[in-house]
């Protein structure tokens, strides 16, 4: 840990607008990964369901297949490779094995190696005043458990999107070591606006780690449309990047990771909760 704390990281924050197809997604893919690697960056971050967004369910089972086989992670495999850059590759869905799909991220290394995955725990199951529910449950499956994948830089936290509204889930991920936590999103609009950067800053503080969004923005192939604004936030809760609307984008952001250190002993909130019982009276 003492070593990933004098080293800085290079990050390179990929925006989309995913299709609905992994080929095209690929491509974006593809050359983001380049332009990262080009600009020097050691790690690159990219949105939920950057590998397919199809809300149409019949075509979306014909496109869909277990983690293992599934082209879009294949793909980020053989760039990180080819580039020498990690990918964190925000999420796409894969087949799980109840026949529902998993929301399902996975890190990279730069020689291509998988060093962890996650499937989001948390399902978006809202009503928005205005708009058709939105129930993420009936196509997928939760994960089971938070995952926190040790690196060269330090413990990197694995959530994605609607996980951000759970802040139990990155108190427990800053107590076991997270120095950079990943939340790949697609935000909706509505949501986004009122919601988006308050929560994103408000889990750097709570863990004084640096938070990482890359975010989906834009009007989707499948009518979705996502709010954008991917964020890189570190742990005093400044916000490093903000890379607005439009797709696709990348941003690139330094983290000075000793800053994780220095926000924690001035604010040892990790280390000081309490667990108390809730009196009625």
């Amino acid at each position: 840990m003492a070593e990933a704390a004098d080293k800085p990281l290079r990050l390179a924050i990929g925006q989309m607008c995913s299709g609905d197809s992994h080929e095209v997604n690929i491509d974006t893919v593809t050359a983001l990964a380049a332009n990262a690697a080009g600009q020097g960056a050691q790690v690159l971050a990219l949105p939920e369901v950057a590998g397919l967004m199809n809300a149409n369910r019949k075509v979306a089972q014909t496109q869909v297949v277990e983690a293992a086989r599934d082209p879009y992670v294949d793909a980020c495999q053989a760039l990180a490779a080819q580039h020498g850059i990690w990918i964190h590759t925000g999420s796409t869905p894969v087949l799980g094995p109840d026949g529902r799909f998993l929301n399902h991220a996975t890190l990279i290394d730069a020689t291509g190696a998988i060093r962890a995955e996650y499937d989001k725990v948390h399902l978006f199951d809202v009503q928005i005043e205005g708009q058709a529910p939105i129930g993420e449950s009936k196509r997928y499956a939760p994960g089971e458990a938070s995952v926190l994948a040790e690196t060269p830089w330090g413990g990197f936290g694995m959530t994605i999107c609607y996980d951000l509204r759970f802040p139990y889930l990155y108190r427990a991920l800053g107590q076991a070591g997270a120095r950079v936590i990943f939340i790949p999103s697609a935000f909706t609009v509505a949501t986004g606006r009122a919601h988006w950067e308050v929560l994103l800053r408000a889990r750097a503080i709570e863990t004084g780690a640096f938070v990482i969004a890359a975010a989906q923005s834009g009007t989707h192939a499948d009518g979705r449309e996502t709010y954008g604004h991917s964020l890189a936030v570190d742990p005093w809760g400044r916000v490093l990047a903000d890379v607005g609307e439009g797709a696709p984008k990348l941003a690139l952001v330094d983290l000075d990771l000793t800053l994780v250190d220095k926000a924690r002993a001035q604010i040892p909130a990790l280390a000081t909760g309490r667990d108390v019982p809730l009196r009625r009276v």
